[in-house]
């Protein structure tokens, strides 16, 4: 389904219960006591080690070199390595105009700092995934993630719900969507060259990031337990490929590698790339999307966006075999159906993607 009702139909995918404001809730609180912290506290959050000394091993990838003759089939092999061995990858000099990333950076801040009042226009409606408040809120007795976010959907254009965008910074709205676009045009490079690590045809995967939600992520400091508390639970993202650009330099994001969490150091001058699910049935497994979870800091609040990039609604991703031998791992599925599953449950590492295998592997 292309046009506007299918894109409509996107962010009516799932629903989120309505909790307390975390801001709000450690603005108000002081110090917070066991049973309202009591939600929050995660018992499996040390289950895996934590190793910070491998965080700065986050692979590089240039733009610049991937568009330049000389340099492509280089870069190219790095791209490849990062897919297949990390699903994560910071992009430097991906053509963004600092002027952009100043403004949605900007405009994100003082969004998180209007009133909660002010913000609250803006709340999620039942049935909805778009607004202000928090996601994967499926019961009433789940753990709850130490976060507020604001998520919008971006593209394409005539699928804009407008009463979810807010119009307080007064730049808000022409930020988002000079950002947006910003990433459209690097996802679509970005695609380009994913194709050719896969030795597929570009076209192949032209159409698989042309719909984008964003998601503005605010994780306030917990002072009383930060190490029990998460900002965001374990997941892989159920996009094809996600595009985070972090707000404020305070460290949070791990990535699970070999069975422990990586943190990621954040780079003010890169945008950070990861492999979605879709992009794991699509490449038969070859890249796989990779579990991320988000820390809080004891005293500093973290802010990012991130962009996940999907294709139409209507659609369907199925393995691109390279070879007549190869066997087939994952099943095709419905991008509606397997977003469906996505948001139906609370996040859980990579359960979604259970659906999507086909037995035996």
């Amino acid at each position: 389904a292309s046009g506007s009702a299918g894109e409509i139909r996107w962010s009516k995918l799932g629903t989120s219960l309505p909790v307390a404001n975390v801001q709000a809730l450690v603005a108000s609180a002081g110090e917070l006591t066991a049973d309202q912290i009591e939600r929050y506290v995660q018992p499996d959050i040390d289950a895996h080690t934590v190793l910070p000394e491998h965080s700065g091993e986050v692979p590089v990838i240039d733009l610049s070199n991937l568009l330049s003759p000389e340099s492509v089939e280089a870069e190219v092999a790095k791209l490849r390595f990062a897919c297949a061995e990390w699903g994560f990858f910071q992009v430097v000099n991906h053509g963004i105009p600092d002027d952009v990333i100043t403004g949605i950076k900007h405009d994100i801040q003082k969004f998180f700092q209007l009133p909660l009042e002010v913000k609250n226009a803006y709340a999620q409606r039942p049935g909805d995934l778009q607004g202000y408040g928090q996601a994967f809120v499926v019961s009433d007795d789940q753990k709850l993630d130490w976060s507020d976010l604001l998520a919008l959907f971006a593209q394409p254009t005539q699928g804009r719900d407008m009463s979810y965008w807010p119009s307080q910074p007064h730049t808000f709205r022409n930020s988002v969507e000079d950002y947006s676009m910003e990433l459209m045009k690097l996802a679509q490079t970005l695609n380009v060259f994913i194709a050719k690590t896969l030795d597929v045809a570009p076209e192949l995967l032209a159409d698989k990031h042309v719909a984008q939600f964003l998601r503005m992520s605010y994780y306030p400091p917990c002072t009383s337990m930060p190490e029990k508390v998460l900002g965001f639970s374990p997941h892989s993202d159920g996009s094809f490929l996600t595009i985070l650009l972090e707000i404020n330099s305070v460290q949070g994001l791990q990535i699970r590698r070999s069975g422990a969490w990586i943190p990621v150091k954040p780079r003010h001058d890169a945008l950070l790339v990861n492999v979605g699910d879709l992009l794991e049935i699509l490449s038969n497994g070859k890249y796989k999307s990779i579990e991320h979870r988000v820390t809080i800091n004891a005293h500093k609040e973290r802010l990012s966006i991130s962009a996940f990039h999907v294709p139409n609604y209507g659609g369907i991703i199925s393995p691109i075999l390279g070879t007549i031998e190869e066997k087939m791992l994952y099943k095709a599925v419905g991008v509606e159906e397997y977003a469906r599953l996505y948001f139906a449950n609370k996040l859980e590492g990579k359960k979604a993607l259970d659906y999507a295998k086909l037995s035996g592997i």
